[in-house]
């Protein structure tokens, strides 16, 4: 099937707290996307460019000294090589842009540790495509740490149970007409249905 490329490109962002799901929910998308014949791309931050990298193993092995300034900054020129090498060129070619994470997660996370969100938000938005659709998925801390338990050994710096309240805390304040919760509580399938609603304004073909 020859893929349809859109007049412009769009971008959907995939939000929340490990363990919500979102990633499954995005793969489940591009899916969806590709047997309708509608071009696309999923992306993830931290990328696996040099800035990913160092986050990634920031992540897993502790910040040994990086400073959360330090760390923010990464994130930034993380995100700074993703839009110019990959974001922008596919919204270019018409593509929709699948994200599982963005710095909705940057502002949340970074957040939780002091930063100002709406400062780290405004200042992304300066260099970075605003998403056409922002879904902020969420669910408790304890059943998203109990996933992250079960489908991995160990958890990152990121994934301690006080530390997430106050991550998807920020994600529930975030704003905006382009934003949209989802539970992620419910069966694979149903939550796939909610997204589909979500999104389908954006598009002229029934998903």
């Amino acid at each position: 099937m020859e893929q349809l490329k859109l007049n412009l490109g769009l971008l959907i962002v995939f939000e929340g707290i490990d363990g919500t799901g979102k990633s499954t929910q995005c793969k489940m998308l591009a899916e969806r996307l590709s047997e309708k014949g509608i071009g696309n791309i999923s992306l993830a931050e931290p990328t696996r460019g040099e800035w990913g990298m160092k986050i990634r193993q920031l992540l897993t092995e502790g910040r040994n000294g990086i400073s959360p300034e330090e760390e923010l900054a990464w994130f930034i020129n993380d995100r700074k090589e993703d839009v110019e090498l990959n974001i922008n060129p596919a919204l270019k070619e018409g593509k929709v842009v699948l994200m599982d994470r963005y710095y909705f997660s940057t502002a949340a996370y970074q957040g939780a540790l002091g930063f100002d969100p709406k400062e780290i938000r405004e200042d992304n938005e300066k260099f970075a495509p605003v998403p056409d659709r922002v879904l902020i998925f969420h669910n408790s801390p304890e059943k998203s740490l109990e996933r992250i338990e079960s489908s991995r050994e160990g958890k990152s710096v990121f994934e301690k149970r006080d530390y997430l309240i106050d991550v998807q805390n920020i994600f529930k304040s975030f704003t905006g007409a382009n934003i949209r919760f989802v539970s992620s509580d419910a069966s694979l399938e149903d939550v796939h249905a909610q997204v589909l609603c979500e999104v389908q304004d954006l598009f002229e073909l029934k998903l």
